[in-house]
């Protein structure tokens, strides 16, 4: 397991989620997070959580929500939240529209207005709600941690029992589930459900290293960025331009 930050191809980045409703969507996720607007148009709006992650939302109309916890529709991916108060800040997200999945004393998971899951977890003396991180289903903990490691320079902090996680001010995490069945992006049938962004400075010389890690280029991009997918099939962007 690597304890030290490596050089990394990419700079972690933003968190973009595939939204049926930009404006239900962002009113949501602004009010969970204490979040602001930071740019929008007519098929995407920008935002920053107030402990300064970039989440922002993508407009897809024909999006099939996730069905968790199964993998015949499966969520792909989930914002995990800490907060000192579980069951206050479930009854919050409630109010706002979401849907509680499972709740327990420790944590509770719950579905956003678009239909994505994220958790709540106890987190005594946080200061409100923040984001603690970004997790990926994977079929290979181990093999995706090290993957993503590599690309955005960030040590990895834990590695066990089908549970990975990079450090830095942005964790991700990856945990490994049973018949894991990945996207297959642009097809709707088998959506993203979101994505991340990453920065690089050179798109071509990030391109020949993130495919050497193991990453498959994708369909779409252009001057300013390029589609991958992950080993595991999540795609994601290498981006032009900085954070």
């Amino acid at each position: 397991m690597t304890d030290t930050q490596q050089p990394g191809i990419a700079r972690m980045g933003s968190v973009i989620l595939d939204v049926p409703d930009l404006a239900a969507s962002t009113r949501f996720w602004t009010a969970i997070t204490g979040g602001e607007i930071v740019s929008l148009d007519d098929d995407w709006v920008s935002t920053r959580t107030s402990d300064g992650w970039n989440l922002h939302f993508q407009l897809a109309p024909g999006l099939i929500p996730p069905d968790w916890p199964g993998q015949e529709r499966p969520q792909q991916l989930h914002l995990d939240l800490l907060t000192p108060d579980v069951a206050a800040a479930t009854q919050a997200a409630v109010a706002r529209g979401a849907t509680v999945l499972r709740a327990n004393d420790e944590w509770t998971t719950l579905a956003d207005p678009a239909g994505h899951p994220f958790d709540l977890c106890v987190a005594e003396g946080n200061p409100g709600t923040t984001v603690m991180g970004l997790t990926f289903d994977v079929p290979d903990a181990h093999a995706a941690v090290e993957f993503w490691s590599a690309l955005i320079g960030e040590p990895v902090v834990h590695d066990q029992d089908g549970i990975a996680m990079t450090g830095g001010a942005r964790p991700l995490l990856f945990q490994q589930v049973e018949n894991y069945t990945p996207p297959a992006w642009p097809d709707p049938a088998r959506p993203q459900q979101g994505h991340l962004d990453v920065f690089v400075d050179d798109l071509d010389a990030a391109e020949r290293a993130t495919l050497a890690l193991g990453a498959t280029r994708l369909p779409g991009g252009g001057e300013t960025f390029r589609v991958f997918a992950d080993p595991a099939g999540h795609p994601f962007c290498l981006c032009l331009h900085e954070e």
